[in-house]
């Protein structure tokens, strides 16, 4: 039976990736990366490891949906044809990976296993940084899903994937029929990483941001009660 595993590189620092991890992509005969632009990656250049990447796919896709539809359907071909193959993703797999939500939806119609490896995402260290106990309530969305929010949370929010000026232009618009513009937020930008920044802004200053890339998130708490009502 051919299989994927799926394994994570962490949030940003090559110390964060599991031991299990680090020793299954040593050792994989085929080692496929979403996409080479992420720290860590640097870590498996100067050890050596050789792998292959999907960063052409990216160049080809009309949007986020067909290029991660036509990754995990890629996967199970060369898995098909390989025997056995490890995909590896950012930071956790399990932690807004929508090729891995696809890959797992599609392999039940083949015969292709897929075992996936948990991992460290972003949101632990930022559990670490900013004190929260997530037990208290979460809700984690990617920038793209800002719309599903039909009202204010009434826990905190983190929003991921803030990866552009013109994602955060429209993330700012929607969450400014949520919260007032001036409400203080949480900009996070290289978490885990030597030039981590963590640095309280104006929502309305949020596109105005110069370092705006796929390492940076939002943290939003939620509204004081006896603001909201």
């Amino acid at each position: 039976m051919a299989k994927i595993t799926v394994v994570g590189l962490g949030p940003g620092h090559a110390g964060l990736i599991t031991r299990e991890s680090w020793a299954l992509m040593e050792q994989a005969k085929h080692l496929i990366l979403r996409t080479k632009i992420h720290p860590t990656v640097a870590a498996l250049d100067e050890a050596g490891i050789t792998y292959t990447t999907y960063d052409g796919f990216y160049e080809e896709a009309a949007d986020f949906e067909t290029l991660y539809r036509s990754i995990a359907a890629d996967l199970l071909k060369k898995a098909e044809a390989l025997g056995e193959l490890v995909y590896v993703v950012p930071g956790s797999p399990l932690v807004a990976e929508r090729t891995v939500v696809l890959l797992r939806e599609m392999a039940k119609d083949t015969h292709v296993e897929v075992r996936i490896l948990p991992g460290m995402s972003f949101v632990e260290v930022m559990y670490t940084r900013l004190g929260i106990d997530p037990v208290e309530g979460l809700t984690i969305l990617d920038a793209l899903d800002i719309e599903t929010l039909k009202e204010t949370p009434a826990q905190s929010l983190i929003i991921t994937q803030v990866y552009s000026q013109p994602i955060a232009s429209d993330a700012k618009l929607m969450l400014m029929d949520l919260y007032p513009d001036e409400y203080e937020i949480t900009y996070i930008h290289n978490l885990a990483m030597e030039d981590e920044s963590i640095r309280q802004i104006p929502l309305y200053e949020l596109d105005r941001q110069p370092d705006l890339d796929h390492l940076t998130s939002l943290y939003i708490r939620p509204i004081p009660r006896n603001k909201a009502e």
